[in-house]
């Protein structure tokens, strides 16, 4: 690491500068750095975590004073939250082209999303998923036996497998990423759906990192279901979505059995609800919902292509930037794909990925992330099982952001750490760390996030 010399001009591509998009809540949030000062959080771990909209949080704010339950009380604001809760799922279902007969049914997250549609394959039929997918888009479709197809080095080689295994077998449902969450790189989905359509599958798209960063539309791809989180959609209130075609959700049994769900209970038998009220059983995440459905509103009322190129923009400084710098090598699944999103995974030769990604919090105030991303299968294709970086950008990310972690990812290179690490609790830490934590020792959030916006979303 130590010995060469890197300038600022170096690992600073000359591109046009990028600005946010939309304004966020903590967009200025300054945090303490060691072994002293202060400086702007970067937050360059979107693909983990987004934050709220500023039109979000100011969404809720305006729905909290008429929250009450809903669809069963007679009171007044009991019927305006219904009337939120249920014009919400018809936002959300909007966003994502759902069709005249699709349903949504509101989750917890894209995971919950997932096992529940995995819930209503009907018995017996089969279930086909790559070896690239993230644990969300994997897990439950191996606990039920699914067949995992292992991820060629091309994408035309990948999809002619695919299409090979498809005839082999009879198929229920192919289970797809939208958007990998480690490169941000996917198959072609178009290709993808004729061919399990061709074979009489379904196929279900794992929208978490797609729909964040692209137009999507259930009607136009042809696809059959898509799930999604609205933390990864600057709605980080506790809701997700699964929306797609009604037959097998009414059919299914109830995901979680309980009040709201049912028509009709009697000790001997319960008569349930059709979907998407069949699986929302107990009482649902009303402002959830009217987050999720306000940062919905807010992507799609940008001009059409603008998030695409913000995106494209900034990775393109951010891959020529790493690309000039020694020992770092950016992931790729596929040689072939395109137009990937705001997703970039890299290592640095010789150094623990854990190790960089401290250095970077604690001496230069940037957030990225570290490990091996819930994608443990994809991460040993790749040929680093032990975990890698990733930097990841969304809307309010600027150029300034993406320069800051070339500057800090050269200094580590020059220089190494500032200061001694330690692990601890399996994560490394300055061996004297004089950061406050939120919460933890009498520390309030103020020391935490002096002046950075917490209190007003506009800020």
């Amino acid at each position: 690491m130590s010995g060469a010399v890197l300038s600022r001009s170096d690992v600073r591509p000359a591109v046009l500068t990028a600005g946010p998009l939309l304004p966020v809540v903590g967009a200025d949030t300054e945090v303490p750095l060691v072994p002293s000062g202060r400086a702007r959080y970067v937050n360059l771990d979107t693909a983990a975590s987004t934050p709220a909209l500023v039109a979000v949080a100011e969404r809720v704010a305006e729905a909290l004073p008429l929250y009450a339950s809903v669809h069963r009380g007679a009171g007044y604001l009991s019927q305006v939250s219904t009337a939120l809760y249920e014009s919400a799922r018809d936002t959300v279902a909007g966003f994502v082209g759902a069709r005249a007969d699709d349903v949504c049914v509101l989750t917890r997250n894209t995971t919950d999303a997932l096992n529940l549609l995995a819930g209503c394959v009907p018995p017996g039929r089969r279930v086909l998923v790559l070896d690239c997918e993230h644990h969300a888009d994997l897990l439950p479709w191996q606990r039920r036996g699914a067949t995992v197809l292992p991820t060629r080095a091309t994408v035309t080689a990948t999809l002619r497998d695919l299409g090979a295994e498809l005839a082999r077998d009879r198929y229920a449902l192919v289970a797809v990423t939208g958007a990998s969450n480690v490169t941000g790189e996917a198959l072609p989905l178009a290709d993808v759906v004729a061919l399990a359509h061709a074979a009489g599958a379904r196929v279900a798209v794992d929208g978490a990192q797609l729909v964040p960063h692209r137009r999507f539309s259930l009607a136009a791809t042809g696809a059959d279901y898509v799930a999604l989180s609205g933390h990864k959609l600057y709605a980080p209130y506790g809701v997700g979505a699964l929306v797609g075609r009604r037959d097998w959700l009414d059919a299914a049994p109830p995901y979680l059995a309980g009040g709201g769900a049912v028509h009709d209970v009697t000790v001997e038998a319960t008569t349930w609800a059709t979907a998407p009220h069949r699986h929302e059983g107990g009482s649902p995440n009303v402002l959830g919902a009217v987050a999720l459905a306000a940062a919905c509103a807010a992507l799609s009322g940008l001009p059409e292509g603008a998030l695409e190129a913000h995106e494209a923009q900034l990775r393109a400084r951010l891959e020529e930037g790493l690309d000039a710098l020694p020992g770092v090598r950016r992931l790729r699944i596929w040689p072939d794909s395109t137009a990937p999103t705001g997703v970039v995974g890299f290592t640095v030769e010789g150094a623990d990925p854990g190790l960089v990604a401290a250095c970077l919090s604690a001496e230069h105030g940037i957030g990225v992330r570290d490990g091996r991303f819930c994608a443990h299968p994809l991460l040993a294709r790749l040929g680093v099982p032990q975990g890698a970086l990733r930097a990841s950008v969304g809307v309010a990310t600027t150029s300034a952001d993406v320069d800051r972690l070339l500057d800090g990812l050269a200094a580590f290179l020059c220089s190494g750490p500032a200061v001694p690490y330690a692990v601890r609790d399996g994560r490394w830490q300055p061996v004297d760390d004089p950061r406050p934590l939120a919460g933890l020792g009498g520390a309030d959030l103020d020391s935490v996030a002096r002046g950075a916006g917490c209190g007003a979303p506009g800020r």
